[in-house]
C-alpha cells in the first residue's frame, strides 16, 4: 500500500507524511494520504483512472455531490476526502433529490464515450439510439459466452423481446451505474458524495434497480425522486439482471440462483 501512497503523493507534487489503508471494494485498493504540507487525499486504483475521473466530474457538473478529482494517471486516481460518518437511514429523501438532479442531466444517445470495467468484467458502452437494443447487446448478451449454454439461451430469448418490455426512447439520463449503499457517502443526514461510478447515459430506472438489489429504499426516497411509471416492476427485474450477471462472473456460482430467479420471474 505504501507504493500506492507514494504514487499518489507524487501525482500531487508533494511529500508523503502519513498513509493508512482504507476498506474498499473487492475490485480496488484504496489508501488515505496526508502530505507534509497538510493536504489530504484518497488514492485508489481504477480500471481507467482517466475514465473514472471524467465520470466523477460529470456527476459534479450536475450539482450532485461527488469527490473532486485532484489527479489521474493510468490506473491511479487521487480524489478529495469526503465525510462519511452517517448511514442512509435518515438520508433517503436527500438521496431522492440527488438522484433526481443526476438523472435530469441528459444526453442525446445511450452509452458513454469509453468502455469501462468491473475488475475483469468489461462494461461495454457503445453508443446507441435504441435503448432496448443497447440493453440487449451491451448489458445482457455480452455475458452469454461466459455463463453457460442454458443461461445464454434464456438471455437470448429475453433480449429478442426487449422492445416490447422496455421503452424505446426513454430520456438518456446520466446514470451513476453502480449505485448501491456502499457507494453513497452520508454525513449529517445528507448525501456527502457518490463514489466509485460506472457512468453512462440510459434509463434512470437502472440506478433505482441497482439500489434496490441490496438496499430497501423507503417511500421517502420516491416522494422526492418521483413515483416510477406503471410497469416498473418488470423493468426493474430486467435491469437487475445485469448486476446479477456481473456478480456471477466475478464471484462465482453462488449468484446463479439469483440470475435464474430473475429470468424465471420474467417468464424466460
Amino acid at each position: 500500500m505504501n507504493g500506492l501512497a507514494e504514487q499518489g503523493a507524487a501525482l500531487l507534487g508533494g511529500t508523503l507524511r502519513h498513509s493508512e489503508p482504507m476498506g474498499g471494494g473487492s475490485l480496488s485498493s484504496l489508501v488515505r494520504i496526508v502530505l507534509e504540507d497538510g493536504r489530504e487525499a484518497i488514492v485508489k486504483t481504477a480500471p481507467s483512472a482517466e475514465t473514472e475521473a471524467a465520470m466523477l466530474r460529470a456527476i459534479r457538473a450536475t450539482g450532485a455531490p461527488a469527490p473532486r478529482v485532484f489527479a489521474a494517471d493510468g490506473k491511479i486516481l487521487v480524489i478529495e476526502v469526503l465525510p462519511s460518518d452517517g448511514s442512509l437511514g435518515g438520508a433517503w429523501p436527500d438521496l431522492g433529490a440527488v438522484l433526481a438532479r443526476l438523472h435530469a442531466a441528459t444526453g442525446v444517445r445511450y452509452g458513454w464515450e469509453a468502455d469501462y470495467a468491473f475488475g475483469p468484467v468489461a462494461i461495454v458502452n457503445r453508443w446507441s439510439d435504441d435503448w432496448p437494443g443497447f440493453w440487449a447487446e451491451n448489458r445482457l448478451l455480452v455475458n452469454a459466452p461466459t455463463v453457460g449454454s442454458g443461461l445464454a439461451r434464456r438471455l437470448e430469448r429475453l433480449s429478442a423481446g426487449l422492445c416490447d418490455r422496455l421503452p424505446r426512447r426513454p430520456a438518456a439520463s446520466l446514470l451513476h451505474g453502480d449505485l448501491w449503499g456502499g457507494n453513497v457517502l452520508v454525513s449529517g443526514g445528507r448525501i456527502a458524495g457518490l463514489i466509485d461510478p460506472a457512468c453512462y447515459y440510459g434509463h434512470g430506472e437502472v440506478d433505482i434497480a441497482m439500489l434496490m438489489m441490496f438496499d430497501h429504499p423507503p417511500a421517502a426516497l420516491f416522494s422526492v425522486y418521483g413515483a416510477l411509471p406503471p410497469g416498473y416492476e418488470e423493468r426493474l427485474a430486467i435491469y437487475r439482471l445485469w448486476p446479477a450477471l456481473v456478480h456471477l462472473r466475478l464471484f462465482g456460482s453462488g449468484y446463479c440462483p439469483l440470475v435464474e430467479r430473475l429470468l424465471s420471474d420474467l417468464g424466460v
